[in-house]
């Protein structure tokens, strides 16, 4: 067996929900509304798989953390710029992830009929050149 193989996986997390303030609409803005994000993190865990060490690996309470810190922080107009500011944010502060696919929905969004959510998803990528 190679010391260098690398074992690939994913890491998700489903149903992060969260009250914020997103929207094009006044409305949206002011009186806010539910929001729910699930990331899947792509990444090699062949450290953590190893050596059975969380600081080996990608730490997932460390991951929500950040979707919270973006999710309520700065105010997006559209779910596709929130979706890439996660995914962004994610690769920014987790080296070990290669690339993440974030999905966030909507419930309830003013549309004129019945829907149970909208959904955004988008996939960054690690910048392979550095």
């Amino acid at each position: 067996m190679n010391s260098k193989e690398s074992k690939r996986g994913v890491i998700r997390l489903h149903n992060a929900v969260f009250y914020a303030y997103h929207g094009v609409l006044t409305d949206e803005q002011n009186l806010g509304g539910k929001f729910e994000v699930d990331v899947e993190l792509n990444c090699d865990l062949s450290e953590g798989a190893k050596s059975d060490h969380l600081e080996d690996t990608v730490n997932y309470e460390r991951v929500y953390d950040c979707i919270k810190n973006l999710v309520l922080g700065k105010k997006h107009f559209l779910l596709e710029s929130l979706a890439s500011s996660i995914g962004k944010g994610i690769l920014a502060n987790f080296p070990k992830v290669c690339s993440v696919t974030v999905r966030v929905r909507k419930p309830g969004a003013p549309v004129r009929g019945v829907i149970d959510y909208v959904e955004v998803e988008l996939t960054e990528f690690r910048n392979s050149n550095g």
